[in-house]
């Protein structure tokens, strides 16, 4: 008789997608809201009835809304603690053909900084307060304690994961969990505050600041100013947004050891000025960057 070969992968998927609801029903039980991702760590999408949003919940995906679709829907907001639902047929259907599992950190109070290569893992040693680390495919999960907006590309290879957004779980980590940083939350900022009228010059105030250089040598100021640089430069779109977010990771990380010269915040603001930025929003930016920072 010949053998059938679809035996095998059916197995395989089927105790894959047993793995994937075990780990689920895991994290529910400690209040963890979970989901099941499809290979390559997209969400399954929403069912016929619930296409574009004709069921008339979560719009956008930005609210938890009146759906009760009883299929794996509307992406992070699908995430569940609910056993009875991780169980369902239309669930453990989704469980099977998943790749892996994931979670809604927001939900439970948490923040993943997700770091793609090890230039931003680099940063995020120098910048951010040690915390709860997952290794990924390509980098790092630095995970906090407490919520936050969440936004990609805060700077290359860095995104914020947490309320309205899914993770990738990796596993728990061992290291113990810091609070959330106010350099975390401020990367998040769309808008700075309101602007403090400066005088129209190149040179910006660095705060008077001169406490002990923690950087060892200045290539990592060099290559922060670079990145910098490469940030501005790459917005397609809210780039007074993106301006003001770079000026604080910039000033979060140089800005109170006295590295910086004028110099190097004349790159910067050149670099925005090409992108159409005027010399004040420039100096308006980083002026509410040095006060959001306290510096």
């Amino acid at each position: 008789m010949t053998p059938d070969r679809k035996t095998p992968r059916s197995r395989t998927t089927h105790n894959l997608g047993y793995d994937h609801l075990r780990t689920a029903l895991e994290l529910a039980r400690a209040g963890v809201p979970v989901l099941p991702l499809r290979e390559g760590k997209g969400p399954f999408g929403n069912c016929r009835r619930c296409a574009k949003n004709a069921c008339g919940g979560r719009p956008n995906m930005k609210s938890a809304g009146p759906c009760h679709c009883p299929g794996v829907c509307h992406a992070w907001a699908a995430a569940t603690t609910d056993p009875n639902i991780l169980n369902s047929p239309a669930w453990v259907a989704a469980w099977r053909q998943a790749g892996c599992v994931g979670y809604h950190p927001g939900g439970v109070g948490l923040t993943v900084v997700d770091l793609d290569n090890p230039t931003a893992i680099t940063w995020a040693r120098d910048t951010l307060p040690a915390t709860r680390t997952v290794p990924t495919t390509r980098g790092q999960h630095w995970i906090y304690q407490g919520a936050m907006p969440s936004a990609n590309a805060v700077l290359p290879g860095v995104d914020i994961k947490s309320l309205m957004a899914y993770a990738r779980w990796l596993g728990r980590g061992s290291s113990p969990m810091a609070a959330l940083p106010d350099a975390v939350r401020a990367l998040a900022l769309t808008d700075p505050p309101a602007a403090r009228r400066a005088p129209q010059t190149l040179s910006a105030p660095l705060g008077g600041q001169s406490g002990e250089c923690r950087h060892r040598t200045p290539v990592f100021l060099d290559r922060g100013i670079a990145m910098a640089e490469q940030r501005i430069t790459g917005a397609r779109e809210a780039v007074h947004a993106t301006v003001y977010r770079t000026f604080l990771a910039v000033l979060s990380t140089h800005g109170r050891c006295g590295c910086l010269t004028d110099a190097h915040t004349a790159r910067l603001f050149t670099a925005a000025q090409a992108k159409g930025e005027s010399v004040r929003h420039c100096t308006d930016a980083w002026t509410n960057a040095l006060t959001t920072l306290g510096l």
